[in-house]
């Protein structure tokens, strides 16, 4: 599975959201994330991809949306 595919649904388990048509909207504009739920979601993305996440990285504006978050952790992977 291509990363956009695995993130969707981790958002999709985690949240019983489905973000699939909000790409680009703010997630926590959106009630989706909060700080907890960005918390569940950084564990599952370190687990799933084998990647660590750096507090610096976690800021509300880096990853607010699902594109994002996908290209963190391309970023992430290829680092």
């Amino acid at each position: 599975m291509d990363v956009k595919t695995e993130v969707l649904g981790m958002i999709n388990d985690l949240f019983l959201e489905d973000v699939s048509d909000m790409m680009d909207e703010d997630l926590f504009d959106a009630g989706v994330l909060d700080s907890m739920g960005t918390v569940e979601l950084v564990l599952e993305i370190e687990d799933k991809f084998n990647i660590k996440v750096p507090v610096s990285e976690m800021g509300r504006d880096d990853w607010n949306t699902a594109n994002k978050i996908i290209e963190g952790i391309k970023e992430l992977q290829n680092a």
